[in-house]
């Protein structure tokens, strides 16, 4: 069992024992929703070290998002590596069924994958019963499967999306994930920043006695023949943290830990990971500062805090690489939708023990600098082209800074809209 609150990301997800114990996952991405997998060639050492990443910023669990072995012959060997790695790690994990290809006809195959695992000492377990969310399949019967179980358990929070039939629903289920992490009316429309907490409000009116998993994520761009978009994130990153500090949800699902192709991943690189085509967006782009953003904000979750305790002066920075008006030469899927509501503007989080003065000189502007208070803020900057430099400093004297890897520049041969992210020291 995990502590009184627990967070996972989407790959997997914690263990909790009663409705008032909370919880941090990620998302965990098996497979993208390209059938394109992408850790086909995971070992168990491979998953140990993604669960140590997660495990050092306070994530419980990873929410193991698949799809059935006819679409990924590789599900059922990964599950199991999953479950084995996080046995041995001290982390939990759980069955995210992907419906995108499970169907009302799997329910005997999701039953026996259920049995297989409910009891395993890596399962995540809410409420006294082992989880198990989806994505989409809101209407799937439930009742069939936990009656099937032969005594074991099930807590069901599939992901829901009209938060409406939490209050009628009778399939079984013990609570509702919402998947709208991004400034949006619903679907894949694409609202102006900045996020707010309608859709949450929406499901904490109708749940009732239900749980429910809200979820955070730091950014959206993906740029595939398929789906060709950017949600409008700008200072997301810490905002939808500070919202989720104010609601304190039973349950926290960050999306994702390894999706590089909607480019929210907040993962490490991965050698072993299988490319789908997002590697021409992704590789050179880490997130991996925002992992070090965030592991203040999960520990003041848990704890029910309502602000995050900075214990070591941190600057945070993210920011794209090209302005959105830019045209790209070579680009046969043109300009995602969206990218015409961003803010040609960069991005630093003072994460500081004192206020201190923050000081961003974006390529050819004129540095500007502003005070920080004490606490994690987040501050934004026009974007100039050149490179970018960051300098947090007290008294005069430097604490913190430095150049980010890559310039801004106004040429480019395929868009791309997603954040280059890095932090000092």
């Amino acid at each position: 069992m995990v502590t009184a609150k627990s967070i996972m990301s989407c790959l997997c997800w914690p263990v909790l024992a009663a409705a008032a114990q909370k919880a941090v996952v990620w998302l965990y991405l098996s497979k993208f929703l390209y059938q394109v997998g992408i850790v086909e060639n995971y070992t168990v050492d491979d998953w140990k070290m993604d669960i140590a990443q997660a495990q050092a910023i306070g994530i419980d669990g990873f929410a193991l998002n698949c799809a059935p072995p006819r679409v990924d012959s590789y599900t059922p060997k990964q599950l199991a590596n999953a479950y084995q790695a996080a046995a041995a790690t001290g982390f939990k994990v759980f069955i995210s069924f992907d419906f995108s290809y499970w169907g009302d006809n799997d329910r005997n195959d999701i039953t026996a994958i259920l049995q297989n695992y409910s009891s395993n000492a890596g399962q995540a377990y809410y409420n006294g019963g082992a989880l198990v969310s989806t994505f989409v399949g809101d209407y799937f019967n439930w009742n069939a499967v936990k009656s099937s179980m032969g005594g074991q358990k099930l807590t069901v929070i599939p992901m829901i999306q009209d938060p409406n039939y939490l209050s009628y629903q009778t399939t079984g289920i013990d609570g509702g994930l919402s998947w709208y992490a991004w400034p949006t009316d619903g679907g894949n429309s694409v609202n102006p920043a900045p996020m707010t907490t309608i859709w949450d409000d929406r499901y904490l009116q109708a749940k009732g006695n239900l749980a429910y998993m809200a979820p955070v994520s730091p950014w959206f761009f993906t740029h595939f023949n398929t789906k060709n978009w950017a949600f409008i994130c700008e200072d997301q990153p810490t905002r939808r943290w500070e919202q989720m500090l104010a609601m304190q949800p039973e349950l926290i699902e960050i999306l994702t830990w390894n999706d590089f192709g909607e480019s929210h991943y907040i993962g490490g690189s991965e050698p072993h990971h299988s490319d789908d085509g997002s590697s021409q967006w992704a590789t050179g782009y880490p997130h991996d500062a925002w992992r070090t953003l965030m592991k203040p904000y999960i520990a003041a979750y848990k704890a029910g805090a309502s602000a995050p305790t900075v214990t070591r002066d941190t600057l945070v920075y993210w920011y794209r690489t090209t302005p959105k008006g830019v045209t790209c030469s070579n680009d046969p899927l043109g300009r995602p939708r969206g990218v015409e509501l961003f803010n040609d503007v960069v991005f630093a989080s003072a994460m500081l023990t004192q206020p201190a003065e923050l000081t961003v000189t974006s390529g050819t502007r004129a540095p500007v600098t502003v005070t920080a208070p004490a606490g994690i803020h987040t501050f934004n900057f026009t974007m100039g082209l050149g490179e970018q430099k960051f300098k947090l400093s007290r008294a005069g004297v430097q604490v913190a800074g430095g150049s980010g890897a890559k310039q801004i520049q106004n040429s480019c041969t395929a868009y791309n809209y997603n954040a280059y992210v890095g932090s000092f020291p």
